[in-house]
């Protein structure tokens, strides 16, 4: 039962508002002046407060104020018999909801309440949304990799800086952005996701600048693009190395200059926007093959990301089947399953080379196809049993390298070097053959090719 407190200081009003709010089913109370008002929310908190201007001592206006300062989501209706429009203008800045002329409409009070009620639902249902949303994007993991991570989410995430994230397909790049978001002080403005890849080359300038009526064929109405929606929020640009050069020397003169005009319009438009970029593509490599403007990758990787593969964070593999199968028996109305110890080693074992988006699709799968509580080894299908990681090969190994090392981490980066030396060699030093030999995207070996100094003896 909703609550109404009820602000008068005319007995009559306060009685007859009571008696007809208790028989549309409401609770109502209350008090006759604005202090008695502001002591009442010492113990309680009705759903909606009746408030009249004129009165002695604090007036309605005075009150308002005072119970916004300390509550600004609390509803509010304001009322009076001398009512006039400066003052219904200077209600609304404080924060009521609803302004009602005396003597007081039946109808009108009734209505303005149960559309007060109404708009609170929403702000509540938007509100748990927005958690449940958050949740979901949650990012799930103690690994150190996944810990460092996290740390730099929340340095960079309250800044203006742009960020660009790097990493394989499947790693979660964009909960990467969304954490990054949500961290920063546009966390209550848009986040609006573009995927560079999916939309063809002749529509993405449409897409990210919006187009005015009649631009082309199809263009029947104006349309807001992705820089516009994003305004004053972030803006994602996935898979930004799949853009043509074309579209990257447009989208370099917005992020220059923070205006653009609607494909088919001469309107200049300005737009606040913090970008956040994400590529599974190494674009230094992608620089020097010409497909990449090396103007916009320095605009772009003020502050870069990296986003580790899951076979890089095996210990997280656990935490992370355990967050998906309650997300999903959930989603799904099941009894919370759990996985047996030979199923957890199984996926454990396994290389990933979907990484979490892959987990994810074989828990839901889990979720849906197995009859009972436990999910054990034989449930899982053959690929997850059969394709195990590779035994390394006998490796060439100088005196001088993993056995000499100081330290457990330079050891492991010497053998990762000497590992791929020998893979190079064996695939002829072809990189794109060797990347998927070993199970991981060709930009990455790009990238390790480039930190251990390789040098390539046949391209």
């Amino acid at each position: 039962m909703h609550t109404i407190l009820i602000v008068d200081d005319e007995q009559s009003i306060r009685d007859s508002l009571t008696g007809i709010l208790q028989d549309e089913g409401f609770a109502p109370s209350s008090v006759s002046s604005g202090e008695q008002a502001i002591r009442y929310f010492d113990n309680e908190r009705p759903d909606l407060v009746l408030l009249d201007i004129w009165m002695p001592g604090m007036d309605g206006l005075a009150a308002l104020s005072k119970i916004r300062e300390l509550y600004p989501e609390q509803l509010v209706i304001m009322m009076s018999g001398h009512g006039n429009i400066e003052t219904a203008v200077r209600a609304t800045k404080l924060g009521a909801y609803d302004f009602i002329e005396k003597p007081l409409s039946l109808e009108k009070v009734l209505l303005s309440i149960h559309n007060a009620m109404h708009i609170s639902q929403l702000v509540e249902e938007n509100r748990e949304l927005k958690a449940k949303i958050a949740k979901d994007y949650e990012m799930v993991g103690t690994s150190p990799s996944i810990m460092e991570l996290k740390q730099q989410i929340e340095v960079a995430g309250p800044t203006s800086g742009w960020i660009l994230i790097t990493g394989e397909n499947g790693t979660g790049k964009e909960l990467v952005a969304r954490a990054i978001h949500h961290s920063s002080l546009r966390a209550s403005k848009p986040f609006v996701e573009v995927n560079c890849a999916a939309i063809p080359e002749e529509l993405i300038e449409s897409e990210l600048f919006g187009h005015e009526k009649g631009a082309f064929t199809g263009a029947t109405t104006q349309r807001r693009g992705k820089f516009d929606q994003a305004h004053e929020g972030t803006l994602f640009l996935d898979e930004i190395g799949d853009m043509s050069l074309k579209t990257q020397a447009k989208v370099l003169r917005i992020l220059q200059e923070h205006k653009f005009e609607r494909v088919g319009g001469n309107k200049t438009i300005v737009v606040d926007v913090r970008v956040i970029a994400a590529t599974n593509k190494d674009l230094e490599f992608e620089i020097q093959e010409n497909r990449f403007r090396e103007d916009l990758f320095y605009r772009l990787n003020v502050i870069p990301f990296h986003v580790p593969p899951l076979r890089e964070r095996r210990d997280d593999i656990e935490a992370l089947a355990n967050h998906f199968l309650v997300h999903f028996c959930s989603k799904e109305s099941r009894d919370i399953k759990a996985l047996d110890e030979q199923a957890l080693a199984a996926i454990k074992r396994y290389h990933w080379p979907g990484n979490v988006r892959e987990l994810k699709n074989l828990i839901e799968r889990m979720v849906i196809m197995t009859p009972g509580k436990i999910i054990t080894k034989d449930n899982l299908p053959p690929s997850i049993l059969h394709k195990q990681p590779e035994v390394f090969p006998e490796l060439e190994i100088d005196n001088g390298s993993s056995a000499g090392s100081d330290s457990f981490k330079q050891a492991k980066e010497d053998f990762e070097k000497i590992y791929l030396l020998n893979k190079l060699k064996e695939y002829d030093w072809n990189v794109s053959k060797t990347a998927e030999a070993i199970g991981i995207e060709r930009s990455n070996l790009h990238r390790k090719i480039k930190t251990y100094q390789i040098k390539l003896e046949k391209q």
